[in-house]
């Protein structure tokens, strides 16, 4: 619903807002803005000079996912996963193998490369024959390796948006309630006159002095307290989005709706982010199984020798090959591939014990944020409307002396009272709505991560 609402402060605003319309609570998002300056004493239009336009929650997150230094981490791990998997498929480096065979060491002989028929300088090369099959397993395994990483930081990029949308929420909302003492106080204040100009007329009490001023104090108070509040939570805008923290808010999302479909929560939460990594886990130990396999048959060597004698004698060359006896292979080879498997069903168990945690934390979460929107309803629909009546029903009979300032003071205190309850209400709802929301960073998974469904092998 639209709204465009002149305030009693000379600045006039247009936007939406959530639910019906609600004079009170529009007041509130007018007067958000401008909230922290009423309570700093900076000039109002000061926020503008430190940011060329509003910052908005999305411009937030992209700035924030832009500065992140752990994605840009990520990236480098990812990276040197697939250079990695690129040497795995190589063959081995060969040996070169340079000795003296048979060199003595007694009689008048001793030391002499020459004059001994079996002394031998040999030169030779030793290549390692690997198997194609195993090689490519060892690639297949780090490229896994960089699917788990990529997956990681999609982890990453989520919690980093959903982060950064709830500390800029926290920043709206703690403005917004800053913004609703500080209305209060400048009316308490102007109390403060009419209650001393009654008592020097004659019509009030001294009593009724001393209850305005404390009225003011203790909205200088909550003030005090709103004013760190802010500036807290400017602090924690800013350790994602820098100095823009400084600037002013623009655009507060609808949050009565989410990407979520509570009837497909199952299939939905299956691409969750921290579900995708333990999936990747399980390719990986998958990965792991098939190296284990081909690990069973032993990798052959083969060597080429050239050795040189005397002159008096010929050279020689000598052919090698290198053949590791698998003697054991049912203790060895077979229980490591035993173990490879049952790290499968390991993962295997773990992914799907997480995927049943995040659907029943989401629901508890859903069930939460619609009972808070119900909640924001009826405060728009009655608790805050009534409270206003009371204030100014109490404020006429107080104009017509019927009754007493205390009960002006009451209901203005029951008044603020439910004005921040409602905001806090809207702020916890919010913060929700933020974590329902960006469960899955909001530009959707990388197009380079490949996508597959619980227990799909790869």
């Amino acid at each position: 619903m639209s709204f465009c609402i002149q305030t009693s402060a000379p600045v006039q605003a247009c936007g939406r807002v959530f639910g019906p319309a609600m004079h009170a609570l529009v007041r509130l998002g007018v007067l958000a803005s401008i909230g922290a300056t009423l309570l700093s004493g900076a000039p109002a239009a000061g926020a503008s000079l430190t940011s060329d336009a509003p910052l908005t929650l999305a411009g937030s997150q992209r700035l924030a996912v832009a500065r992140s230094r752990q994605i840009a981490a990520q990236d480098a791990g990812i990276a040197a996963s697939r250079e990695q998997a690129v040497a795995a498929g190589q063959l081995p480096d060969p040996v070169l193998k340079i000795g003296i065979d048979n060199l003595p060491v007694t009689t008048s002989d001793r030391f002499s490369l020459t004059r001994d028929f079996m002394t031998m300088r040999r030169v030779g090369v030793m290549q390692e024959l690997t198997g194609a099959d195993k090689r490519r397993f060892r690639t297949d395994r780090l490229d896994r390796e960089a699917d788990k990483t990529l997956a990681e930081k999609v982890v990453t990029q989520a919690a980093i948006e959903r982060d950064t949308a709830i500390a800029w929420l926290d920043r709206y909302y703690s403005e917004a309630v800053a913004a609703a003492i500080a209305e209060q106080g400048a009316q308490a204040k102007l109390e403060i006159q009419a209650a001393e100009g009654a008592y020097r007329a004659g019509r009030g009490s001294q009593a009724d002095v001393f209850a305005a001023r404390s009225a003011v104090a203790m909205f200088d108070d909550r003030a005090s307290e709103a004013a760190r509040r802010v500036r807290n939570a400017r602090t924690m805008l800013s350790r994602w989005v820098g100095e823009a923290a400084s600037g002013a808010l623009s655009g507060v999302p609808a949050i009565d709706h989410i990407r979520l479909d509570p009837r497909l929560l199952d299939a939905q939460l299956a691409h969750h982010p921290e579900v995708a990594v333990m999936q990747r886990q399980e390719d990986l130990a998958r990965a792991d199984v098939r190296l284990a396999e081909a690990s069973r048959n032993a990798d052959w060597s083969v060597e080429v020798a050239y050795q040189q004698r005397g002159a008096a004698y010929s050279d020689m060359i000598s052919v090698g090959v290198t053949i590791p006896l698998q003697w054991n292979r049912k203790q060895r080879q077979d229980r490591e591939v035993s173990a490879k498997l049952a790290l499968v069903d390991k993962a295997s168990a773990e992914r799907e014990e997480s995927l049943r945690m995040h659907v029943a934390e989401t629901r508890t979460m859903i069930e939460e944020w619609q009972n808070n929107l119900d909640r924001i309803a009826r405060y728009e629909r009655e608790l805050v409307p009534l409270a206003n009546d009371r204030t100014l029903a109490a404020l006429t009979a107080y104009r017509g002396g019927k009754a007493p300032l205390t009960d002006v003071l009451s209901a203005r205190r029951n008044t603020i009272d439910v004005r921040i309850q409602a905001l806090q209400l809207q702020a916890e709802a919010a913060r929700l709505w933020a974590r329902l929301n960006f469960l899955t960073p909001a530009d959707g998974v990388p197009s380079e991560l490949p996508m597959s469904m619980p227990g799909e092998k790869k």
